[in-house]
């Protein structure tokens, strides 16, 4: 079973990207590629660009890597509410290439922020969208305070109840649709 990882951020020290890293490891019997999106960047996105440029190669290419797994975890960066430029940029370009962007993949879809609120506002945004664009979202957690819960130097989530939540989360990812 391959599994792609990513934070939906351009953060060099993106704690998305340990998070989604970190819960992608917990599923069982998984070979995990985890990706930065630094290596997908493209210019901002408009008609008049893709009329100039086609599709991009490297949009294609994320494209590939989502269609090459069986499984993928995401973990959103919240800005002011929203999407990381760096995700909603190649998202963009990607769904111009194929509508379907997350091909019916079964989804782990995260979220954190060194702050209470977890970046619960981008997860919700994502949980409605994702499906939209065939993503097969099986589990969700906003993950609070990141700092707090999470020992960056071990690598190791220290919130029982939180590293519970994701074991479960991994769980469900393998998941058949028939299975409950």
């Amino acid at each position: 079973m391959k599994v792609l990882a990513f934070g939906a951020s351009s953060s060099k020290k993106s704690i998305n990207k340990i998070l989604a890293t970190y819960t992608a490891g917990l599923i069982e019997g998984a070979t995990v590629e985890v990706v930065d999106l630094n290596d997908y960047e493209l210019p901002l996105f408009s008609v008049d660009k893709e009329e100039e440029l086609g599709q991009p190669a490297l949009a294609k290419a994320f494209l590939n890597k989502i269609g090459s797994s069986d499984i993928v975890v995401i973990s959103f960066a919240e800005h002011n509410g929203s999407y990381a430029t760096a995700f909603k940029n190649l998202f963009d370009w990607c769904s111009r290439i194929e509508k379907k962007v997350y091909q019916g993949k079964a989804m782990i879809l995260l979220a954190t922020s060194p702050g209470p609120g977890g970046a619960q506002s981008v997860l919700s945004a994502a949980e409605h969208s994702c499906p939209f664009f065939d993503g097969n979202v099986k589990a969700s957690l906003s993950v609070p305070s990141f700092y707090g819960n999470f020992d960056v130097e071990s690598g190791t989530m220290i919130n029982d109840e939180i590293k519970g939540q994701l074991i479960d989360a991994a769980k469900r990812a393998v998941q058949k649709d028939t299975d409950k």
